[in-house]
């Protein structure tokens, strides 16, 4: 088998599996509980919280953790938490035509049902916005701006350092960031955010875990009610065993950031290299983003039709993001980037991680010529 499709998912680490393990069978009281095996419980996930902020760099009496079941809830919670609670500064949010399913749709659902107005900032043909554009479409009433940092079908790197610089001349409009993509695989400065969501799954953790982080100073209206949990944030149950492995899991990664990060660009290189030298291959990605990701076109296939003939060969990539790809047979985020269906139809998405050989990369490109050619 050839797993190349590490962008939708990861496969877990063992260390972080046989922790969790452990945790789970050893302290299993709910850490609301004011019992002792209760509060031995909780004292995990405090622990936990002060890591993360840790490995971040970042001052926990300035930022926060909020633990949920992963970046999808963390986007839901931040950006609706902050619509609701500083509507009566303003209704307007920006964001761009090329963020996440959960992203995208939470603005959707802010516009068609409870009167915001989003901008949805275009991007061009490398899948960047436009800063100036940006800066314009700021007005009186916004009250967030939300770009992702890695985009999570091409790979694309957005310049958060360059929008923060406009940010600092809108001081009260928030900065949110989904870095799922880029977060423990290319190094950044988090605390030029506002806000920002994280993934455990995709790297190396476990599935049903991420966080929220934003700074202490700014309100949000819970999603869900009911208990005191996470700050009152978000009411239930907490899951403190998934919480623990979460900080586990990004100091894992952040231990070998750099390492992972120069072994998989010499296989993205590689496939680079391969796919633009066949005839008929739009290469999506460009070199100096992501080498995590790699996107690209064929002018004259389909995209689920290669892939499934790829998973017959039990070679797996993916088509669209694993949020989208069973209700949508076409790519917005490349439709956004050239305004071309058929390519945004024809997209195949190879997504890597350290488990990745270059050995795997080899056998792939020469399946995907097989099957390319043998396609009509």
């Amino acid at each position: 088998m050839i797993y190349l499709d590490n962008a939708a998912t990861t496969k877990i680490n063992k260390e972080v599996l046989d922790s969790y393990q452990a945790l789970l069978n050893a302290y299993y009281a709910n850490p609301s509980s004011t019992h002792a095996l209760g509060l031995k419980s909780d004292t995990f996930q405090i622990k936990a919280r002060n890591q993360i902020l840790d490995i971040l760099h970042l001052n926990s009496r300035e930022y926060e953790v909020i633990f949920t079941s992963g970046a999808t809830e963390a986007n839901n919670l931040f950006i609706k938490g902050v619509a609701f609670a500083y509507k009566g500064k303003g209704k307007h949010i920006i964001t761009s035509k090329i963020e996440h399913p959960s992203v995208i749709e939470t603005c959707k659902q802010l516009e068609e049902l409870f009167g915001y107005e989003v901008t949805y900032l275009d991007v061009n043909n490398e899948g960047k916005i436009d800063l100036d554009e940006l800066e314009k479409s700021i007005k009186k009433d916004t009250i967030l701006v939300s770009i992702m940092f890695v985009n999570n079908e091409t790979g694309v790197i957005s310049d958060l350092v360059k929008i923060k610089e406009i940010m600092n001349r809108h001081k009260d409009v928030f900065f949110h960031s989904d870095v799922v993509q880029g977060f423990a695989k290319i190094p950044f400065n988090y605390s030029l955010l506002d806000a920002f969501t994280i993934s455990s799954h995709k790297i190396h953790g476990l599935k049903g875990s991420g966080a929220l982080i934003k700074r202490r100073n700014i309100r949000l209206v819970a999603i869900n009610n009911g208990g005191s949990q996470e700050s009152g944030y978000r009411a239930g149950t907490g899951n403190f065993p998934v919480n623990a492995m979460l900080a586990k899991t990004i100091r894992i990664a952040f231990e070998n950031i750099k390492n992972h990060y120069d072994y998989v660009s010499k296989i993205y290189d590689y496939l680079y290299d391969e796919l633009s030298k066949i005839d008929g291959i739009l290469l999506n990605s460009i070199k100096g983003n992501s080498p995590y990701i790699l996107n690209f076109s064929m002018k004259n296939k389909k995209g689920p039709i290669v892939m499934e003939a790829l998973s017959k060969n039990d070679i797996y990539v993916s088509t669209v993001s694993a949020c989208s790809s069973k209700k949508e047979a076409m790519s917005d985020v490349i439709y956004a980037m050239h305004k071309n269906e058929f390519r945004a139809q024809s997209s195949l998405r190879v997504s890597l991680s350290f488990e990745s050989t270059l050995d795997e990369a080899k056998t792939f490109i020469s399946e995907f010529k097989k099957v390319y050619k043998s396609i009509v």
